[in-house]
Order: C-alpha cells, then structure tokens, then sequence
C-alpha cells in the first residue's frame, strides 16, 4: 500500500486533504482515524468534538495519544487510515516524559512496514519565530527531525498551505 505524509502549518487545511484522499480511498468501506490528541482543557475538548462531527458515523475512530506505533501496527492490511495528527503525538510523548527518540524510531519502522493505506499529518513548525523556551526548540527539533525521517520513508509527501496541497514527493 501507500503511505502519504501530509505537512502544513495550524489551520492549513492538511487533515480535510488528508481526511477527503482517505474517504476517496475507502470508497465503500470506513476509514480509520487514529487520533493523538487528548482534552486536557475545554478548548481542546470542543475541536476534537467538532472534528468528530465534521467526519460523521462512517468514520471508525482510533484514540492513541502515546501507543501510536502500536495503533498502525493493529490496522489490517485493507484499511484506510488517517492519523492526525504526529504533532501532538509527539507532544504526549514529551510531556509524558517518554524517551521520544526510541518512540520516534518505534513509528518511523512501524510506519515503513504498514500494509495499510495511510495519511499521516503532522504540522510543519520549522517555519516560525525561534521557540523562546528551551522546551518549545526541542518540540521544533524533535519535530523537525521526526518529519524529515518520514518524508525519507513514506511513498509520498504533501505540503498544504491555504488549503492547497503541494505534491513534494511523487509515489513511486
């Protein structure tokens, strides 16, 4: 199968290509979504509620905050899924306090030996202002990192800004 990593900046509109290339993909079938987000405050619980809603019942969806690798690991190899988003995945694992580089490699190999059809988004936040922060240039580093090891993986990447996907790697 085919493995497309979706790269855009907040409110791009890389999960609606994202979501839209997986229901075109299914066809007749449910997609999968594995979400990583969690609602620790009531702004978060209300986009993930909305998010939720904008997919409707024909989606099937997966919660994997922190065992990401895990959740693509269990997808069957005929399935159609979005994970959206690695960003905050890997946001979970830092605050959880995980050994992000052994999580990092743990999904990079897990994703390059996925059967299933899948879209993984994941922010671009190389683009900004300098983190001010020690721990916000580490997110940036960690997600920057994680980003370039993928795009070297997966079959294709997609760079979305203004809701206009970039083709920045062909399948093939």
């Amino acid at each position: 199968m085919t493995v497309t990593l979706v790269l855009g900046g907040a409110r791009s509109g890389k999960s609606g290509f994202a979501q839209k290339a997986a229901e075109t993909a299914a066809g007749a079938g449910r997609p999968v979504l594995i979400a990583t987000g969690q609602a620790f405050d009531d702004e978060m619980a209300e986009r993930i509620a909305r998010h939720r809603a904008d997919r409707g019942e024909s989606w099937i969806t997966v919660e994997a905050p922190l065992e990401l690798a895990s959740a693509i690991a269990a997808l069957p190899a005929d399935a159609v899924a979005v994970v959206d988003c690695l960003t905050l995945w890997l946001s979970n694992q830092m605050l959880a306090d995980q050994d992000v580089e052994a999580a990092c490699a743990a999904l990079v190999a897990t994703v390059a030996a996925c059967p299933a059809r899948l879209w993984l988004v994941s922010n671009e936040v190389g683009l900004g202002i300098v983190p001010e922060t020690p721990l916000g240039r580490r997110f940036r580093d960690e997600a920057g990192r994680l980003n370039q090891r993928l795009a070297a993986t997966v079959d294709e990447v997609y760079f979305v800004a203004a809701g206009l996907p970039l083709r920045m790697k062909p399948q093939g």
